[in-house]
């Protein structure tokens, strides 16, 4: 089996430092690649720029993606994932502070496996990105394109 990789996708230090310190609670060992905004996240995704000579596996298993980032959004770096025969599968949780139902409505249209809130509070955002990584990393079953 492939390495399990999971690729957050935030703009936001405090969100990172929490998304990454839950996925540690729960005891998630995968590695986690960080980039910060939306191009990079294009970058990373299809080896390009800095991300050229990238080490580990083609995709990540589980992209968890913010919508409101820098140079390109969240739901722009989706529609063009899904624009993509070699990303078009690649499950895509949207993981926001977001509120409005356009943004979760915009998600899903757009091909995101997944959207959930960011809980304001710790003990709740814990336990809602350890499910996800149990679920994502443990669970589902990747489609793996050789």
């Amino acid at each position: 089996m492939s390495e399990r990789v999971i690729l957050l996708v935030e703009d936001n230090p405090q969100d990172e430092l929490l998304t990454l310190r839950a996925l540690n609670r729960a005891r998630v060992a995968n590695r986690v690649d960080v980039v910060r905004d939306g191009q990079q996240a294009l970058d990373y995704l299809f080896r390009a720029g800095e991300f050229a000579t990238r080490p580990g596996p083609d995709l990540p298993t589980v992209v968890l993606l913010d919508i409101g980032l820098p140079r390109l959004t969240g739901l722009e770096v989706l529609a063009r994932l899904r624009a993509d025969e070699r990303t078009r599968c690649l499950p895509v949780v949207v993981l926001t502070s977001s509120d409005e139902d356009t943004d979760r409505i915009a998600s899903y249209e757009g091909g995101a496996n997944s959207f959930v809130r960011k809980p304001v509070d710790f003990g709740e955002f814990a336990e809602r990105v350890a499910g996800l990584g149990v679920y994502w990393l443990a669970t589902n079953e990747p489609l793996n394109r050789g």
